[in-house]
């Protein structure tokens, strides 16, 4: 099988790490079946996709909605860098799915408008499909009713034209999206089971998502509550797309 490529830009090796682990854990892949790259730390090289399965990218702490002028020059170098991959991407209609980050790299790349009307505090979501989300293949085993761990600052305000809603929410209308037939991007987050979580929790904590003191029950208020339904997403993408 050729690998699956996770494009990755978090900073702290613990958070990157265990992101790296989800993916790994809830697609059923070894460590030799999902390569990373880290676009924070080093430049992304070129890259022939016919090399790869399908391209994964995780959550970030880049803000795509602020303006040029508050962005540092990695996170300006980044965006170049998606802008020119996805160029391809799209062209080939190639494998992608985007969590979180993902809406903000390809719902801006296609046009779509991302900015701060619809942030979600740090939650399990209820999260329904569309029509088209109950037909399409990625979110086959998933039921039209699910919850799925979210928590962002910006969203998809509105969808690029061409675009397929999959899943929406009544705190975020877009939750997931189709671009062609291969490319998704969700705002939830598939990867997460609670201890992972816990862990983005601990490790954010002064990130602007909470009041810091309030960590306790953040993470009481997100406990025992079944989210692997979403976990299905990463699971499909793997299963389709593995060549």
């Amino acid at each position: 099988m050729k690998p699956f490529l996770l494009l990755s830009t978090r900073p702290e090796d613990a958070a990157a790490d265990g992101e790296l682990a989800a993916f790994r854990h809830f697609g059923g892949l070894g460590v030799n079946e999902l390569e990373r790259i880290r676009l924070e730390a080093v430049p992304l090289p070129h890259l022939h996709l016919e090399d790869y399965s399908g391209i994964l990218v995780g959550g970030s702490p880049f803000t795509s909605s602020v303006p040029t002028q508050y962005k540092s020059d990695s996170q300006l170098r980044v965006e170049a860098e998606f802008a020119d991959l996805l160029d391809k991407v799209v062209e080939l209609d190639f494998p992608f799915l985007g969590a979180c980050y993902g809406v903000g790299t390809l719902g801006r790349h296609q046009g779509g408008i991302i900015d701060f009307t619809w942030p979600e505090p740090i939650s399990a979501a209820h999260v329904e499909l569309t029509d088209d989300g109950v037909e399409d293949p990625i979110l086959a085993g998933v039921p039209r009713n699910f919850r799925a761990y979210v928590g962002h600052k910006e969203a998809c305000a509105r969808l690029p034209e061409h675009a397929v809603l999959l899943a929406t929410s009544p705190t975020c209308p877009v939750q997931m999206f189709r671009i062609g037939r291969n490319m998704y991007a969700t705002q939830f987050h598939p990867e997460l089971n609670y201890e992972w979580l816990c862990e983005r929790i601990d490790i954010y904590q002064d990130a602007g998502y909470f009041d810091p003191s309030e960590i306790d029950e953040v993470k009481a208020r997100t406990a025992n509550i079944d989210v692997s339904p979403a976990h299905r997403v990463i699971a499909n993408f793997v299963e389709l797309y593995a060549r």
